[in-house]
Protein backbone atom coordinates (compact mmCIF):
# COMPACT_ATOMS: atom_id res chain seq x y z
CA UNK A 1 0.00 0.00 0.00
CA UNK A 2 1.51 3.22 -1.16
CA UNK A 3 2.10 6.24 1.82
CA UNK A 4 -1.07 8.41 2.50
CA UNK A 5 -0.55 12.19 3.26
CA UNK A 6 -3.00 14.69 3.75
CA UNK A 7 -2.36 18.09 2.80
CA UNK A 8 -4.45 20.05 5.21
CA UNK A 9 -3.78 23.60 3.82
CA UNK A 10 -4.12 25.06 0.22
CA UNK A 11 -1.20 23.85 -2.28
CA UNK A 12 -0.85 24.71 -6.12
CA UNK A 13 -2.35 21.88 -8.08
CA UNK A 14 1.17 21.15 -9.49
CA UNK A 15 2.32 20.40 -5.98
CA UNK A 16 0.10 17.88 -5.44
CA UNK A 17 0.63 16.37 -8.72
CA UNK A 18 4.52 15.89 -7.41
CA UNK A 19 3.35 13.64 -4.39
CA UNK A 20 1.63 12.04 -6.65
CA UNK A 21 4.09 11.28 -9.33
CA UNK A 22 6.19 9.68 -6.91
CA UNK A 23 3.46 7.05 -5.67
CA UNK A 24 1.80 8.90 -2.65
CA UNK A 25 -1.64 8.71 -2.28
CA UNK A 26 -2.65 11.90 -1.29
CA UNK A 27 -5.91 13.18 0.71
CA UNK A 28 -6.19 17.73 -0.16
CA UNK A 29 -9.02 18.53 2.30
CA UNK A 30 -8.03 22.25 3.21
CA UNK A 31 -9.92 24.19 5.90
CA UNK A 32 -10.58 21.56 8.27
CA UNK A 33 -10.66 22.52 11.83
CA UNK A 34 -8.19 21.14 14.55
CA UNK A 35 -10.98 18.88 16.46
CA UNK A 36 -11.90 17.91 12.70
CA UNK A 37 -7.92 17.32 11.90
CA UNK A 38 -7.49 15.13 14.93
CA UNK A 39 -10.82 12.80 14.36
CA UNK A 40 -9.01 12.02 11.31
CA UNK A 41 -5.23 12.31 11.03
CA UNK A 42 -5.03 8.47 12.53
CA UNK A 43 -4.36 6.50 9.49
CA UNK A 44 -2.09 9.14 7.81
CA UNK A 45 1.51 8.61 7.30
CA UNK A 46 2.40 12.17 6.37
CA UNK A 47 0.81 15.56 7.22
CA UNK A 48 1.66 18.49 4.72
CA UNK A 49 0.37 22.08 5.89
CA UNK A 50 1.65 25.64 5.25
CA UNK A 51 1.01 28.54 8.19
CA UNK A 52 -2.63 27.75 8.06
CA UNK A 53 -2.39 24.74 9.98
CA UNK A 54 -0.90 24.57 13.19
CA UNK A 55 0.65 21.21 14.53
CA UNK A 56 -0.04 20.97 18.41
CA UNK A 57 0.91 18.35 20.69
CA UNK A 58 -2.46 17.37 20.56
CA UNK A 59 -2.26 16.53 17.17
CA UNK A 60 0.65 14.79 16.91
CA UNK A 61 -0.94 12.13 19.61
CA UNK A 62 -3.84 11.92 17.80
CA UNK A 63 -1.54 10.83 14.55
CA UNK A 64 0.18 7.41 15.70
CA UNK A 65 1.27 6.36 12.29
CA UNK A 66 2.85 10.01 11.09
CA UNK A 67 6.40 9.57 10.06
CA UNK A 68 6.93 13.36 7.93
Amino acid sequence: MPPRVLISDKLSPAAIEIFKRRGIAVDFKPGLSPAELRAIIAPYDGLAVRSATKVTRELLEAAPNLKV
